[in-house]
Order: C-alpha cells, then sequence, then structure tokens
C-alpha cells in the first residue's frame, strides 16, 4: 500500500500485512411504518417520502433526558455477553441489563435471552424486541444461518424468542443494528447515506444508503471484514485469505504487538507476550509509547485502505469508525485518514466523506436493534 502499511508486493513475498445486506426503511424517523410480509428482497421506503416529502426527512428527537412513549427492547448478543435495554422512540435508554451468554447452547441463549426481555419489560409497556445477533442473519429476519463463536446453524431465534416472550421478534445482524443505532440516533443522524464500520477483535460494518439500511438479496451483505485486501495473504477466520480482517482488527493489533512487543506494553503483559491483549497496546499507545502507536498507525493504514475502496463503490456522506479498537481515537483515526485521503479515486476532485467516530459506544447495537424492532 503506498506510503503506508506494507505494500501488496511485499506480502505476497509473505510478510505480514492490513486483515465487514436487504434494505429496511427508516423506520421511525417521523412515524413507524408498518413491515409488510418478509421477503427475500426487501425494500421499504420511508412513509415520510413517500407522502412527497424532502429528501432526508428531519429526524424527531427529544430533549436531553425526555422519554417518550413507544418503547422497545434491544438485545445485542455476543459471543461472551447479551446485552438488553428499553428504548424509547427517539433512542433514550429507559431501562439496561447484562448477562453472560451461553454461547455454547442455543437453547440456553434463547431462554436467557427471554429472561432479560421479562426482566427489563417490567413496568414498562414493550411492545415488540430487536435483537442484533452476531451471525448471518436469513432475509426472514428471523433466523440466523451461521454464526462462527455462537451454537447457532439455521437457529430459528426470531420465532422461538416470539414464542418465549409472547412479543413481536425481529433479529438483525448486530453489526447493521450499530450502524443503524448510529445513523438513527448517533454520529450518522444528519446523514442519508452512512457507512459503519466496527473494529473490535473482528472488523464489521453496516450500510445506510438513500435512508435506507442495505442487507442485500439474501440478508448478508456487508461483510466489510472480508474485503479482500491483499491476494493470497494472511488466512482469515472465514477460510479465505487476504481479508481485511486479517491486517485491521483487534486480533491483528494483538498478534502484532506479540511478534514484536516493546517495553512498555511488554511489562504491562508481566512480560509475557502471550498474555498481550489489544487494550494493553492501546493504552501505551496513549501513554506515549511509540512502539504501540506505530501498530495502532499501521492498523489504520489498513483500515484507511479498506475504506477507501469501500467508499469508491457506495459514496457515503461520513464513515463512522466503532468499536474496541476505535477506543484509541485519533491515535487510529488520524492514519485512517491520511491512508483514506491518500488512496480515494478521484480525491481532490471530489467531495469527501467525514470519517468520525461512533458516539452510542456499546448502546449502539441495543439502541439500533430495538428501533428496527419499530418497522
Amino acid at each position: 500500500m503506498p506510503g503506508g502499511p506494507r505494500g501488496a508486493a511485499d506480502l505476497a513475498r509473505g510478510q505480514g500485512a492490513p486483515r465487514g445486506r436487504r434494505l429496511v426503511a427508516a423506520a421511525g424517523r417521523r412515524r413507524p411504518a408498518r413491515d409488510p410480509a418478509p421477503a427475500a428482497r426487501q425494500r421499504l421506503r420511508c412513509p415520510a417520502r413517500a407522502r412527497g416529502a424532502a429528501h432526508r426527512p428531519r429526524r424527531r428527537r427529544a430533549g436531553p433526558g425526555t422519554v417518550t412513549s413507544d418503547l422497545t427492547c434491544g438485545i445485542d448478543i455476543g459471543g461472551t455477553k447479551i446485552a438488553g435495554a428499553v428504548v424509547d422512540a427517539d433512542g433514550t435508554v429507559v431501562a439496561e441489563g447484562r448477562v453472560e451468554s451461553p454461547a455454547a447452547d442455543a437453547g440456553a441463549i434463547a431462554t436467557t435471552v427471554a429472561e432479560l426481555v421479562s426482566d427489563l419489560a417490567a413496568g414498562h409497556p414493550v411492545r415488540a424486541v430487536g435483537v442484533g445477533a452476531a451471525g448471518y442473519v436469513a432475509a426472514d429476519r428471523s433466523t440466523v444461518l451461521f454464526a462462527p463463536n455462537i451454537a447457532w446453524r439455521n437457529e430459528p431465534l426470531g420465532a422461538d424468542l416470539a414464542r418465549r416472550t409472547g412479543l413481536p421478534v425481529v433479529v438483525e445482524n448486530d453489526a447493521n443494528a450499530a450502524a443503524w443505532g448510529e445513523f438513527r440516533h448517533g454520529a450518522g443522524r444528519d446523514a442519508e447515506h452512512q457507512l459503519m464500520v466496527t473494529v473490535g477483535t473482528g472488523v464489521g460494518g453496516g450500510v445506510v444508503t438513500g435512508g435506507l439500511l442495505l442487507r442485500g438479496a439474501y440478508g448478508v451483505a456487508a461483510e466489510i471484514g472480508h474485503l479482500c485486501v491483499v491476494p493470497d495473504g494472511l488466512p482469515c477466520g472465514c477460510g479465505n485469505r487476504g481479508c481485511l480482517e486479517s491486517y485491521a482488527s483487534g486480533s491483528a493489533l494483538v498478534r502484532a504487538a506479540q511478534a514484536a512487543p516493546s517495553p512498555a506494553v511488554l511489562a504491562a503483559a508481566g512480560g509475557d507476550p502471550a498474555r498481550i491483549t489489544g487494550p494493553m497496546v492501546t493504552a501505551a499507545a496513549v501513554a506515549g509509547d511509540a512502539g504501540a502507536a506505530g501498530l495502532l498507525a499501521e492498523l489504520g493504514g489498513w483500515l484507511g485502505h479498506g475504506i477507501a475502496s469501500l467508499v469508491a463503490v457506495l459514496d457515503p456522506e461520513v464513515v463512522v469508525v466503532g468499536g474496541g479498537v476505535a477506543a484509541a481515537g485519533d491515535l487510529l483515526l488520524a492514519p485512517v485518514r491520511e491512508a483514506f485521503d491518500r488512496e480515494l479515486t478521484g480525491r481532490g476532485f471530489r467531495p469527501r466523506a467525514a470519517i468520525v467516530p461512533a458516539v452510542l459506544g456499546n448502546r449502539a447495537g441495543m439502541i439500533g436493534a430495538a428501533d428496527l424492532a419499530r418497522g
């Protein structure tokens, strides 16, 4: 990659280098739209736009601390935790909770989620549940086709939870849910076209274009982390090689730090490279450790490289960067922007998408899932 982290030619010689959906309307912008029967290819448009409103209807927002009606429950299921919240139509969290995830047992996951919903809904008139699930979600917005870190294989999660809770349930990919949360109530709330990239253990994301969440024909679009950036490059957990996730994820950061730890990072790990974690690298970089900062800069360069390719195709107004690694702030975002500005096609002759940090933190998935449950 010219001027950035190691180039593709170097990688081809064996060196390591940087390692992600159907359409739904902007539900609830002015008034929630009714969801017609699910279809494999679904395109729902904002009701306000159908009535001849301006291209981007203004999103209604209450004042700080104001709780409106129309409560739904948003659940974020991960490999280690299940988080949930009761959320109103303006994105205000009314109640929330978190429990450990029994990831190895699909039935236990459903039981745990149903109990969490029951606890959260006590005293709140919740009318529907949205679930962000870490896996491939089918076009029916109910079935999880596959999840690499959770015991789901063609799991009818939505139908099971609806039976257990007695409430309508919509299931969405967790990165899509987070992207929708940021679009509706976070860093992308003033945009009509948003790309979100999440950088945690892996790389994920979601795309909103024209106010619509992009899912693709079969519900599995926007697997941003599996964009190939280095043909025949480093192996990826998906089974392919050279994916963006292999170079621009928290796992890639840890691998690089373990291979060449700076003294500060090694000291934080008690002298054992195998104990190095991503937060240790970030903390050392924030404290001024040049080696740790260099690793973040390399990761950011690869991320900017991937974002430039995605922006060339999608042309968003804003790119929102979230996930645990994004806690590094400008230590990550500055090299992301530098690589993006250097590699974007048509640079200097086209409007530049803003690259900004996410603002909802680990609530984005819950807030987004709750909002999607209204539509």
